[in-house]
């Protein structure tokens, strides 16, 4: 009798646990909580987590509760795709991220052969180059964020040679290739493509390169940490042309690391918490509010990420990845029907989005808006 009822109570448990998964929305997160991408995955871990929390407050999505679950990618490519096949055998509706372009290159192949929407943080253009219907951006791709760069240089800073310290993995070999192809298309040299290395400390003989050479100024593309050594190096050795970048260049997290060296870098933007949007206001300080920290970019991909999946998944009216991905293509959303979305967007066949961005710098140790660049479509 003992028995029975045991194993009674045991089919119950696991009943009841089968029915809350079944009542519950499964969302996976391959975010980098440690290695090199630690600083952006754990701001879009973050930033996911915030949104998780208002939606299920508000009753969920379609009635039911999101159940999400972020995982370590170890900013490491073969952990993040062992990471995405262990989403896809647990029943992932959708799976976020990784941030760091080599990883979710690697990572994507598991969803898009489960077939089940991935949305990543990564701007190498390669992402959406090779044909996935599943993959969708949080953010731009290199090839709509260079252009609006290389209009900057060409028009505001009115450089004719600039050189390019770039860190040699995915993301930067991508970005060197379209600023350098954008820029030249502008009638702007290119006369030094300098390489760095991912986690590398000493920047002086990039910099003593940068410093040497006759160019207007120097075009910065690495990953938090580095940009923020790279600052303090042109910084020490008196280099005085400007310093450009894009998103990561005046992060908050590259201008806490580097502190005043940080002064006077000018970078275009796709999201940032110091956008004159009152959405964006509000999002900050319930980022900070719960995180005693200050959002950077990759926050608020994660976030206004999160509410894409819930205003899409709303549009389709049921739980279906086929269908989600589907209704991707082509979506316009407004933050007037969905303001967690944040800032108005638009998404283009190969999962590329679209909107508003802004160009900044860093003055007196914060990121000033300096710009409000208009989305690529809009005329």
């Amino acid at each position: 009798m003992k028995l029975q009822l045991k194993t009674t109570i045991a089919a119950l448990t696991l009943a009841s646990t089968a029915l809350a998964g079944a009542q519950t929305v499964p969302i996976f997160g391959l975010v980098e909580l440690s290695g090199p991408g630690a600083t952006s995955g754990t701001n879009f871990d973050n930033g996911i987590k915030l949104a998780v929390k208002e939606i299920n407050a508000a009753g969920g999505i379609l009635g039911r509760k999101i159940n999400y679950i972020s995982m370590d990618t170890q900013t490491n490519p073969s952990v993040a795709k062992a990471l995405a096949q262990k989403a896809v055998d647990q029943g992932a509706y959708v799976v976020m991220g990784p941030v760091f372009t080599g990883s979710i290159l690697v990572s994507m192949a598991e969803t898009r052969r489960a077939e089940i929407p991935n949305f990543t943080g990564g701007e190498g253009a390669s992402i959406t180059q090779q044909g996935n219907p599943y993959i969708f951006r949080t953010s731009f791709t290199q090839t709509t964020a260079m252009p609006k760069v290389a209009n900057y240089i060409r028009d505001t800073l009115k450089a004719k040679a600039v050189d390019v310290v770039y860190v040699n993995n995915d993301f930067g070999k991508g970005g060197l290739d379209m600023i350098r192809k954008e820029l030249e298309a502008r009638g702007i040299q290119v006369p030094n493509a300098i390489s760095t290395e991912s986690g590398q400390v000493d920047f002086s003989a990039a910099v003593l390169k940068a410093k040497q050479s006759g160019s207007d100024a120097t075009f910065v593309y690495s990953n938090e940490e580095e940009s923020a050594r790279a600052l303090r190096e042109f910084r020490k050795q008196g280099y005085t042309k400007p310093l450009i970048g894009e998103t990561t260049l005046t992060s908050q997290k590259v201008v806490e690391l580097a502190g005043e060296a940080a002064n006077g870098a000018i970078a275009h933007v796709g999201l940032t918490a110091d956008a004159p949007e009152p959405l964006i206001k509000k999002f900050s300080d319930a980022f900070q509010a719960e995180y005693k920290t200050k959002s950077d970019h990759n926050g608020l991909k994660g976030y206004s990420g999160m509410y894409i999946v819930k205003a899409v998944t709303e549009k389709v009216g049921k739980f279906d990845s086929k269908a989600f991905a589907a209704a991707m293509k082509g979506v316009s959303l407004s933050v007037k029907d969905h303001p967690g979305i944040l800032m108005d967007v638009s998404f283009d066949q190969k999962g590329d989005l679209d909107r508003e961005s802004y160009m900044t710098k860093v003055e007196n140790g914060k990121q000033v808006i300096v710009g409000i660049l208009p989305a690529a479509g809009r005329k």
